[in-house]
């Protein structure tokens, strides 16, 4: 029998802590959208302000949508509606990290490593491990968006959080 008290831990433990860390600092960005500023866009080639935000509060979704079964239809999926203010964005994550969270809780590694396929109709997607579904199209795009989120607040002289140590508009030790 492995001693417990220096045995890894598993992988839905691990993921489900590390989605905890960076859905609080994810959260943090968010609070800081302004609603008034839902339109603007750095370039006309980015997205606005407010379909980021609201794209970043659903991209833990695709987790979930991963788990409850090997294959999900795009085509079937009922989205709703873009938030238009920055409470709803926030009402939208925080409903989608709880629910991701749950679903991690009733799930073993080994449905981690089976895998599942995103279709749209006769269209396949992509078909990858439900561990390359937590890493690539949830934690890594999150971050990647988290990274644009920051520099948007700073192109709107709004204050950046401290997201992996001190941001020069917050000291994380003050």
């Amino acid at each position: 029998m492995p001693d417990t008290a220096t045995a890894a831990p598993s992988l839905q433990t691990a993921l489900g802590q590390e989605l905890k860390r960076e859905l609080a600092l994810t959260r943090r960005l968010l609070e800081r959208v302004p609603t008034e500023q839902f339109g603007w866009k750095p370039h006309p080639k980015s997205m606005s302000l407010g379909t980021l935000a609201s794209h970043m509060a659903n991209l833990v979704g695709f987790l979930q949508m991963s788990l409850q079964g090997p294959e999900t239809d795009m085509a079937t999926v009922q989205f709703p509606a873009s938030p238009t203010e920055t409470d709803e964005v926030l009402r939208r994550f925080d409903l989608n990290a709880e629910n991701i969270q749950q679903a991690l809780a009733g799930v073993d590694d080994a449905t981690f490593h089976d895998m599942w396929t995103m279709r749209r109709g006769e269209q396949v997607f992509i078909t990858i491990p439900r561990t390359a579904v937590a890493r690539v199209l949830v934690l890594n795009h999150l971050i990647h968006h988290r990274g644009q989120m920051s520099v948007y607040l700073r192109l709107l002289d709004i204050p950046v959080p401290a997201i992996y140590g001190g941001s020069a508009d917050e000291n994380p030790q003050g």
